[in-house]
């Protein structure tokens, strides 16, 4: 009998079977999204390089300060902004949107509403 995959096990499965189709370019990089518990952090990455070119996360201090709660959707939706903000000053204004396996709701769906009320386009 097979036993079932907790949770995180198939949020990381489901991320491997997304990023077998996901590839961010120098045109357009990827953004990619992570969440915990206490923060919600992301980056947008050159895949071809490997290299990041932007990223934010509210364990950084200037954006904790900013917020009550680093865990919430007001935190993700700032989060949002703040990396498209570094984006478009790196000339990066279209990008690959990466979820990591996790739905598309919440959290996540207000990073990326942060992102493109900025400019980004996905």
């Amino acid at each position: 009998m097979s036993k079932k995959l907790s949770r995180s096990e198939a949020r990381v499965d489901k991320h491997a079977r997304i990023r077998n189709k996901i590839r961010g370019t120098e045109e357009r990089p990827r953004l990619c999204v992570f969440k915990s518990l206490h923060h919600i952090s992301a980056q947008i990455i050159n895949d071809e390089t490997g290299n990041t070119i932007a990223s934010a996360s509210t364990q950084e201090k200037e954006i904790a300060q900013k917020l009550k709660n680093t865990a919430n959707i007001e935190a993700a939706k700032l989060i949002g902004e703040v990396l498209a903000k570094r984006a478009m000053e790196k000339g990066i204004k279209v990008v690959v949107f990466d979820r990591s396996g996790y739905i598309y709701h919440g959290k996540v769906k207000m990073l990326a509403d942060g992102a493109r009320e900025v400019g980004l386009d996905f």
